[in-house]
């Protein structure tokens, strides 16, 4: 099977907007034979014409077929337009900046690669799933972009979390060493001042304080682990709650995208041509339906 250089989610991307793209060049391909039908069925009702009206007819012809050509095109750039704002909208998000090169638009081998690609994809003899394509459902900007990255800072946080638990586990089997040291150097030290007396308080004393001041430092470090923890964990929480946001946000963004382009298609000129072919077709056979009933009198 032909492929792209891409992995796989990138690949099943591509494959959607290809889908997306393919539809719209078979509708307006059904417009362009419409264009050619209607002009058959309206204008050729004659077994001969005059140049003149040969010539007007493929006039008529190339006005419709070139403004539906046009209007594709337009809408094709456009749409990529609003591809591109995408992706660089997603990259801007990260504080990345793509670089496109135009020449590469215009390589051959490219060019091919991708007729390859899709012929491979969207042929029947690959026997593939085909997607339901009337209702497409566009995927939200921050699906593969905020929330792939945040899951994966979520992994490494949960990891960090285990290694900090880890850690957690040796400080209070340290402690529990260290306040278990301390009973027994206690009683020794209370052992040595009976067997000694008070010579060596002062000594004993001192040991005592360091090994105090050791318990202290290692509750302190035990009570900044906590912390950290506390921490990490609340600044999980604040990124998803804003991953959240911004996901309704797009999804609404998206809502009214579709809802205006719709709007924009029944404002297009092919949909206005089309509209006007058919009122001059109504008008004609009601025309005729009249010259008919008055013959019909007439006899």
């Amino acid at each position: 099977m032909a492929e792209l250089g891409l992995n796989e989610h990138h690949q099943n991307e591509v494959i959607n907007y290809m889908r997306f793209a393919r539809s719209k060049r078979i509708l307006r391909l059904k417009t362009v034979d419409s264009c050619f039908q209607d002009l058959k069925e309206s204008r050729l009702v004659e077994e001969t014409f005059t140049a003149d009206e040969v010539s007007e007819v493929l006039n008529g012809l190339q006005t419709v077929v070139h403004s539906e050509v046009e209007s594709e095109l337009i809408n094709t750039a456009y749409t990529n337009v609003l591809l591109l704002r995408q992706l660089f909208a997603q990259a801007e998000k990260w504080y990345l900046k793509l670089q496109t090169d135009v020449s590469e638009l215009e390589n051959r081998e490219l060019l091919e690669q991708v007729a390859e690609f899709e012929k491979s994809e969207f042929t029947s003899s690959n026997k593939k799933p085909i997607i339901d394509i009337t209702k497409p459902k566009l995927v939200p900007l921050n699906e593969g972009g905020t929330t792939e990255l945040l899951n994966k800072e979520i992994l490494r946080l949960q990891e960090e979390n285990e290694r900090l638990k880890s850690r957690l586990k040796t400080i209070e089997t340290q402690a529990t060493n260290a306040l278990d040291e301390k009973s027994k150097l206690e009683k020794a030290l209370q052992d040595l001042q009976l067997d000694q007396g008070n010579k060596q308080d002062l000594t004993k004393s001192q040991d005592l304080s360091d090994l105090e001041n050791t318990v202290a430092a290692l509750k302190s470090e035990f009570q900044k682990t906590l912390s950290d923890k506390t921490e990490n964990q609340k600044s999980l929480e604040e990124n998803l709650v804003i991953a959240k946001h911004d996901l309704l946000r797009v999804q609404e963004q998206l809502s009214m995208a579709e809802k205006e382009l719709e709007k924009k298609f029944q404002q297009t000129a092919a949909y206005r041509n089309m509209k006007e072919i058919l009122t001059k077709k109504n008008d004609q056979i009601k025309d005729l339906r009249k010259r008919l009933a008055k013959y019909e009198a007439e006899d």
